[in-house]
């Protein structure tokens, strides 16, 4: 029996607290996250779409791939900047000679900025209860 080999590119995406696998297979540009068509999955969110497929746009691979993800953790901003990271990853792959042109875009950067924990004693991680000297 034949094995099929799906050619497939796996990039890993994080954004705060979100984590993304992102799949580009050859195809003609369909977009499914977590087994759901992306409008439906981020309920018709146009700029979230703009910035999700923006390191593909960079790099005229639109229409080129398919783009499959599982992403979980987080809200729907974040998710959306881990499955970018991830695209970015991915194409990587693809084509090691996007690296100059995702890096300078800042595509391959991950955003290290995340929740601050809270402190005993506060409220919140820096709000605090007013303070009397009487």
């Amino acid at each position: 029996m034949a094995q099929s080999t799906l050619e497939q590119y796996l990039g890993t995406g994080r954004r705060k607290t979100a984590i993304a696998r992102v799949y580009l297979r050859p195809g003609k540009g369909k977009f499914v996250i977590n087994r759901q068509e992306w409008k439906r999955y981020f309920a018709d969110r146009e700029v979230l779409d703009a910035y999700m497929r923006a390191p593909m746009r960079d790099t005229q691979t639109l229409t080129k791939f398919d783009v499959v993800v599982n992403v979980i953790g987080g809200g729907p901003q974040g998710q959306a900047g881990a499955i970018r990271h991830g695209i970015a990853r991915a194409l990587l792959k693809v084509n090691p000679s996007f690296r100059t042109s995702l890096k300078k875009a800042g595509f391959l950067t991950r955003d290290p900025r995340t929740v601050e924990r809270k402190k005993y004693g506060f409220r919140k991680a820096r709000k605090r209860s007013q303070f009397s000297k009487r």
